[in-house]
């Protein structure tokens, strides 16, 4: 017959041996039922080309967000031939995010224009969720020709170089011209040359912008080494036409150009609101966070680049309820966006019915 002798030393070690096999049991099991941590969504964000306001700025956004947002999103700058391009693109399902202006939404929404019988290729539909400042859009012309263009009107029948057929700051400033009966020759040149395109006379007018009014594109800057151009401005009566017919206008200081020589006291410019835009690819709480990310880095963008100087120094939840006074009919509001501005008190009971549903 056989006798086991148990120890009572040996008995307080099994326990705690099968204590320590349970716990990783069930540690096991544990892992293996919790979910996995997504990865970050990749977004395609579309804008315009290198050289132009909408590329730049994009470029210091993404940085930031890759940076704060790093678990939800990974973004790539796509740069293309215009805004406009990037809207279709976005509708079409080619892009995750776009650059929108309140001129592109307009014409989208009244199905005319860049957008006339467009609807029909919409997979996705274009929402509202950021806006990030107004381009101001105005005239140039050489120097020398000052003493026989003196107004807007004057480039009647003259070559006109209003920008690169895809921008919406060409749009704007044709809708301007055509409000004021001007029928100038457009003509299209590159962006790179445009100053020398003025400077030799091959054309009589070239458009200039700047964001906010401060802060005008690449490309401008070495038109002005190029050529010595003067801001063409409207006169008194043609200022009133532009107001009666729904234009805003405001004057900025010509040194905003960094130019040598200024020529005119203030430059007359028209301005319109520029977003960046993302629809389904953020949730209502990642939009929302998004904002708040931006809003709490508004100071920072603007440093980088002086175009997010409207959204900066506290102003940024008021500049989104200024730019959906005039847009929120155009296309759904992001829900983020709604809820971002519900919590800072701005938000209008009357753009209730224009949310997207997500």
């Amino acid at each position: 017959m056989s006798i086991t002798i148990h120890s009572a030393r040996a008995r307080p070690l099994r326990a705690l041996t099968t204590a320590i096999v349970a716990a990783v049991t069930l540690g096991i099991i544990g892992l293996a039922g919790a979910p996995a941590q997504a990865a970050p969504k990749d977004i395609k964000w579309g804008t315009g080309p290198v050289g132009s306001s909408g590329h730049k700025a994009l470029v210091v956004l993404a940085d930031l967000l890759n940076k704060e947002m790093k678990d939800d999103f990974r973004i790539s700058v796509l740069p293309t031939p215009g805004a406009v391009t990037t809207v279709k693109g976005f509708a079409t399902g080619e892009f995750d995010g776009y650059y929108g202006s309140d001129v592109a939404l307009k014409e989208l929404a009244a199905d005319n224009g860049r957008f006339k019988g467009f609807k029909a290729n919409v997979k996705v539909q274009p929402v509202q969720s950021l806006w990030c400042y107004t381009l101001d859009v105005g005239l140039a012309i050489n120097s020398k020709d000052r003493g026989t263009i003196k107004k807007w009107g004057d480039l009647t029948g003259k070559d006109v170089y209003t920008g690169p057929l895809p921008f919406d700051t060409r749009k704007h400033l044709e809708n301007a011209m055509a409000a004021l009966g001007i029928k100038h020759i457009y003509k299209q040149v590159d962006l790179s040359t445009a100053g020398s395109q003025l400077q030799s006379g091959s054309i009589k007018g070239m458009i200039i912008y700047a964001a906010g009014g401060k802060t005008p594109p690449p490309w401008i800057s070495e038109a002005n080494l190029a050529v010595d151009w003067a801001a063409l401005n409207p006169s008194p009566e043609e200022l009133a036409t532009l107001k009666k017919k729904g234009f805003a206008t405001e004057e900025v200081p010509p040194a905003n150009f960094h130019k040598k020589e200024a020529y005119v006291k203030s430059i007359v410019l028209s301005p319109f609101y520029w977003g960046f835009d993302l629809g389904k690819a953020a949730s209502t709480d990642q939009m929302y966070r998004m904002l708040k990310v931006i809003e709490a880095h508004a100071d920072e963008l603007a440093k980088a680049d002086p175009s997010f100087r409207q959204i900066g120094g506290g102003k940024m939840a008021e500049f989104q309820k200024q730019a959906l006074e005039s847009t929120y009919n155009l296309v759904p509001i992001h829900p983020g966006l709604a809820k971002f501005l519900k919590e800072k008190g701005l938000w209008d009971k009357a753009w209730d019915s224009h949310v997207a549903s997500m």
